[in-house]
C-alpha cells in the first residue's frame, strides 16, 4: 500500500517492475488515476541519466531550447559542471539572480517533498527569488485577507462549514463554479477516503436544493439543479442577487451593523446612484445569460431558507477574478447567515479533496525549508512577465516592486509549460535566462527546454512517508522498486551540489535520507502525544503500513465566524475594522482602478459580450479527470483515441461548423492553436467550450500544438493589480474541423 495526491492504493511489483494498482478498501469511492501507473513509471519517456543541452554544454548558447538534442553525463562529472554554474551566477549577480521553481505536487511524501528539497537547498546557498501563492488561488489569497483577516487557505481549510454540518443544516446550497467531485480527487498531501460524491446523494435524500451555477453541467454531481451562466459574469449575477435582497427588503440590517463595515459605501453602487446603473436582475440577464425572474426567485428563497454560498477556485482564474469572491462574501453578509451552521459562505468545495473535511487540529510530517535570505518575491502567475520584463515595475497587492532580473532557473516538482498561460510566449522568455536546471522523472515540456536535467525518481522508488493535514490517515510510503535507470532522489542530488558548493553540512545536518524519515517522524509522533493522538513508533508504522488516526470531526463543526457572531466587538476578526469588510478603506487606498475600495462588475476585456467574428467562442480549461495536472501524461498519450485531449461544444455551435462527436478539430486564435477531438454535448452552455488542461506542450516549430494544451490559446495577463493572479478563463477562440 502506498499513498499519493489522488489517494491510497495497493501496489503489485514483480521483477522490480510495478505490474498492477488497486483501489484502497477503505475509500468509497476510490479515483482511477492510479490505473496507469504501471505503464508512467517505466515509460520510455523516463529521463535516464543526467542529460545535458548540446547548445548550452558546448558554447552555453541560450536560444535552442525544446530543439535541441542532449549529452548524457557521469553523475559526478555532471553535479561538477552545475555545481560550479551555480556558484559563478551567485557570485557574479547575487542570489536575486536565482528563481527556484516547483509548484509542490511532485510527491505526497513529507520527505521527498520536491518543493522543499529545493527550497532547502537554495537556501543554504545564500536564497532565491521565490512566488506567492499558486494558480489555483493566487488572486484569491491576494484579496480574501482583506474582506475576513485571515489567510485564504487558512480559510478554506479551518474556518468554513464541514460536510457534517452542511447536511445536518443548510436547505440551499448555492454553487458558483459549481463543486466537482473530478476535481476532488485530489487534494494537496493526499485525500484518502474520497466522500464528496457520498455527501451529494446525502444532500439528494435530505432533500436539500443544490444549484450549480456555471456553464457546465457537469460541474456539479447529478441531481443539482443547472443555472447556466455564461463564465466571467458571476459578478454580475451576485449583484443581481443583492440588488433584490435590498430592493425587497430580505437584507439582515442588524447584521450589516454589527458585523460588517461599509455597507453604506457599497449600496449606493448597487442601487446606481453612483454610476447611473442600478444592478438590477433585467440588467444582468443579457450579461449572464439568466432571466431575470429567475434571479428573483432565487434571491428570495436564499433569503428565506438557511443558504450556503460556495464559490469554486476557478471563479478567480479569470480577468478580475477578485470580484466574483469579494462579492460572495457580501452577498453573504446580506444575507446575515454568516456564523450560523450551514449558512454564509464557503470556497473551494469540490475543488480539492480536503476542503469540507473536518478534522481535530494536528500538524503533518514537515522537512524544513530553512529561511530564504532573498526577500524578493513575484505573484506565481507573473513568471513570464518576469522573464520578459526585468527591471520593469509591477504593482500587487499594495506594494510596487521591480522584475528581478532571473539568469539561472532551478525547477523540481513542476512543469510550467502545463500550468502557465500562453505558451508559445511562455517560450519565447524561456529562451532568456543564461542556464535552467531540472530535476524531473519524465521528459516533459520543461526538461526539453532545460540546459540541464538530473533524472529523479518517482515516489514509489524511495522511503517516505504520507501525512497531510486535511487528512486521517497515516502510511508508511515503502520502496516499491529500484530506481528507475539512473535516477536519484532529490534529495541525493541536492547533497551532491551542496557538497561541491561547500555546504552539505547545512544542508543534510549529517544525516542520509532514511535518517531523515527517522528524525522527522520522531518529532511527529512527539507533536502528536501532545495532542492527545497516539501513533506507532516508526518501526511499528513500517510493518503495519497505515493507521487510521482518530482525529476526525464525526459532527457538525463551529469555525471562528460563530463567536465572531455572537459578540463581534469580543471576537473580532483580524481585520482593520474587526469586522467583514464590504468597503476596504486599504483596498481603496491603493488607488487600483481594476480593483476600487467594494466589489463592482468590471467586464473583462476579452469576454463573450465583445467577441469579434475572429473568435467567438468562450473558452475553459478545467482541471483534467485522468490525472493530477500533467502527471503520468506520458502514458495516457499512449492509449488509443486518448489523444488529442477531448474538447465539449454545444449541439448548435457544433452544427454551425459542422462539426460531429469524433470528429478531429482546430481550436485557435491570435495566441495559438492545438488539436482537439471535439464531443458535442447539451452539458455546456451553448458560445461556450471546454477544454481540459494537462495534455504536454509540443516541441518548438510546431504550428498547432499536437495534443490539445489549452495553454496555447489562454492570456498572461493579471487579474488586476491587486491580486495578478492568472487570467486562463478569460479566453476567447474559435475551432474549425481538420
Amino acid at each position: 500500500m502506498t499513498s499519493s495526491h489522488w489517494g491510497a492504493f495497493e501496489v503489485d511489483v514483480r521483477d522490480e517492475r510495478i505490474v498492477a494498482t488497486r483501489p484502497f478498501a477503505e475509500d468509497p469511492h476510490p479515483s482511477a488515476i492510479p490505473d496507469i501507473l504501471p505503464q508512467a513509471v517505466h515509460h520510455r519517456s523516463r529521463v535516464s541519466r543526467p542529460s545535458f543541452r548540446r547548445g548550452w554544454l558546448e558554447s552555453r548558447e541560450r536560444t535552442g531550447r525544446g530543439g535541441d538534442t542532449f549529452v548524457e553525463l557521469p553523475w559526478d562529472e555532471a553535479l561538477d559542471i552545475a555545481a560550479a554554474e551555480i556558484d559563478r551566477v551567485r557570485k557574479a549577480h547575487g542570489n536575486e539572480a536565482i528563481f527556484g521553481g516547483s509548484y509542490g505536487w511532485g510527491s505526497a511524501g513529507r520527505f521527498h517533498h520536491a518543493q522543499s528539497q529545493v527550497h532547502r537547498f537554495l537556501n543554504t546557498i545564500g536564497g532565491y527569488v521565490s512566488s506567492f501563492a499558486s494558480y489555483s488561488t493566487g488572486c484569491a489569497q491576494a484579496i480574501m485577507p482583506h474582506v475576513f483577516g485571515v489567510p485564504f487557505l487558512q480559510l478554506n481549510y479551518e474556518h468554513q462549514d464541514g460536510w457534517h454540518t452542511i447536511a445536518e443544516h443548510t436547505e440551499t446550497l448555492v454553487m458558483f463554479g459549481g463543486v466537482n467531485p473530478k476535481n476532488s480527487q485530489v487534494s494537496m498531501g493526499g485525500v484518502t477516503r474520497h466522500e464528496t460524491a457520498g455527501w451529494f446523494e446525502t444532500f439528494a435524500e435530505k432533500g436539500m436544493r443544490c444549484v450549480n451555477i456555471g456553464p457546465q453541467r457537469t460541474d456539479a454531481p447529478d441531481g443539482c439543479e443547472w443555472m447556466a451562466v455564461r463564465p466571467g459574469s458571476d459578478t454580475a449575477l451576485m449583484l443581481a442577487l443583492a440588488y433584490v435582497l435590498e430592493t425587497e427588503n430580505l437584507v439582515d440590517r442588524d447584521f450589516l451593523g454589527r458585523c460588517t463595515t461599509g455597507y453604506d459605501r457599497f449600496r449606493p453602487y448597487l442601487l446606481g446612484e453612483t454610476d447611473g446603473l442600478p444592478k438590477t436582475p433585467d440588467w444582468a440577464a443579457p450579461l449572464t445569460g439568466v432571466a431575470a425572474d429567475t434571479v428573483r426567485e432565487l434571491a428570495r428563497r436564499m433569503a428565506t431558507t438557511r443558504t450556503l454560498i460556495t464559490v469554486a477556485w476557478s471563479l478567480q482564474r479569470g480577468e478580475h477574478g477578485e470580484q466574483p469572491f469579494w462579492m460572495s462574501a457580501v452577498l453573504a453578509a446580506m444575507l446575515g447567515q454568516i456564523g450560523l451552521p450551514g449558512g454564509g459562505v464557503g470556497y473551494g468545495y469540490g475543488a480539492i479533496g480536503g476542503v469540507g473535511k473536518s478534522f481535530k487540529g494536528l500538524r503533518g510530517v514537515t522537512f524544513s525549508q530553512g529561511q530564504n535570505p532573498v526577500t524578493k518575491f513575484i505573484p506565481v502567475a507573473r513568471a513570464g512577465d518576469m522573464l520578459r520584463r526585468p527591471g520593469e515595475a509591477y504593482d500587487f497587492n499594495g506594494r510596487r516592486d521591480t522584475y528581478p532580473d532571473i539568469r539561472l532557473i532551478y525547477w523540481a516538482g513542476g512543469n510550467p509549460f502545463h500550468h502557465h498561460q500562453d505558451l508559445n510566449a511562455l517560450h519565447e522568455a524561456w529562451q532568456k535566462p543564461e542556464t535552467i536546471i531540472v530535476n524531473e522523472p519524465w521528459w516533459t515540456a520543461t526538461a526539453k527546454r532545460a540546459d540541464i536535467v538530473f533524472p529523479a525518481t518517482t515516489p514509489y522508488e524511495r522511503e517516505d512517508i504520507g501525512r497531510s493535514n486535511f487528512d486521517d490517515y497515516l502510511f508508511h510510503m515503502p520502496q516499491l522498486i529500484p530506481p528507475v535507470a539512473e535516477a536519484r532522489d532529490d534529495y541525493q542530488i541536492f547533497a551532491g551540489l551542496a557538497e561541491r558548493l561547500g555546504k552539505a553540512q547545512e544542508f543534510t545536518e549529517g544525516r542520509r535520507a532514511g535518517e531523515w524519515l527517522r528524525v522527522l517522524y520522531h518529532a511527529y509522533q512527539g507533536m502528536a502525544r501532545d495532542e492527545g493522538v497516539e501513533v506507532p513508533d516508526y518501526e511499528a508504522l513500517q510493518e503495519k503500513n497505515w493507521v487510521r488516526l482518530p482525529i476526525q470531526m464525526e459532527g457538525p463543526n463551529r469555525t471562528l465566524f460563530a463567536p465572531f457572531r455572537e459578540d463581534p466587538e469580543g471576537a473580532p476578526l483580524p481585520t482593520p475594522s474587526g469586522k467583514i469588510e464590504i468597503f476596504s478603506a486599504t483596498i481603496d487606498g491603493f488607488g487600483y482602478d481594476d480593483c476600487p475600495g467594494h466589489p463592482v462588475w468590471l467586464p473583462p476585456s476579452e469576454w463573450l459580450g465583445t467577441a469579434t467574428a475572429a473568435a467567438p467562442l468562450h473558452l475553459v480549461s478545467p482541471q483534467p479527470g485522468d490525472k493530477l495536472h500533467s502527471q503520468l501524461e506520458s502514458a495516457l498519450a499512449d492509449v488509443e483515441g486518448a489523444r488529442p485531449e477531448t474538447i465539449v461544444i454545444h449541439p448548435k455551435d457544433a452544427a454551425r461548423r459542422e462539426i460531429t462527436t469524433g470528429d478531429l478539430v482546430r481550436v485557435f486564435n491570435a495566441r495559438g492553436a492545438c488539436r482537439a477531438r471535439a464531443r458535442v454535448s447539451d452539458d455546456i452552455l451553448q458560445g461556450v467550450v471546454a477544454l481540459p488542461t494537462g495534455a504536454w506542450f509540443g516541441d518548438p516549430g510546431t504550428n498547432v500544438d499536437p495534443d490539445g494544451n489549452p495553454n496555447v490559446l489562454t492570456r498572461d495577463v493579471g487579474t488586476s493589480r491587486l491580486g495578478q493572479g492568472c487570467s486562463a478563463h478569460t479566453t476567447l477562440v474559435e475551432i474549425a474541423r481538420l
